[in-house]
């Protein structure tokens, strides 16, 4: 069997995890800190993207990737045990309840800041490709007597993929 505290897609997995830990208490809590710490490195990577520290913000992806999986098991699990859950510990799950709220938030702010700094970025890049692109004009005329056209906006070796 699988370690009952970690990540799975399998309901059986989340409804075991009560038998097996037996608290929903303690679910609920652990569930609760876990959030608390998602909303916490979540709150320092706005603070360093706002602070234009990109790179710093960058290190904490795989401590809040990590902690986002394991929220969302325990969160899981405590959707697939509600009902034994509201029964035997209702003011455990109130109080998860409230964190969520305090995540919803936290997250509103971040993706907020995230899209600035990638319009921030896709804008820093377009102007170095369009200078860049400027400079290696040609500033004699053409075989033909014309000047030749003007550069677009990407130069060689740069790109711009403006899916994300």
């Amino acid at each position: 069997m699988k370690h009952p505290l970690r990540p799975s897609s399998d309901p059986e997995i989340h409804r075991e995890l009560i038998k097996n830990v037996g608290d929903p208490v303690l679910i609920c809590d652990r569930a609760r800190t876990t959030l608390n710490e998602l909303v916490e490195i979540t709150s320092r990577e706005t603070v360093l993207l706002r602070s234009g520290q990109l790179l710093e913000a960058g290190e904490l992806s795989a401590g809040k990737t990590r902690l986002a999986q394991e929220f969302v098991h325990l969160a899981r699990t405590v959707q697939h045990n509600a009902g034994a859950i509201k029964a035997a510990a209702p003011e455990a799950l109130a109080r998860l309840k409230a964190g969520h709220a305090a995540l919803a938030t936290q997250m509103a702010e971040n993706l907020k800041v995230l899209g600035s700094a990638k319009t921030l970025a896709q804008n820093l890049l377009a102007d170095v490709a369009r200078r860049t692109g400027k400079s290696t004009a040609t500033t004699a005329y053409g075989r033909t007597g014309t000047p030749p056209p003007p550069p677009g906006l990407a130069a060689k070796g740069i790109s711009i993929d403006q899916s994300l």
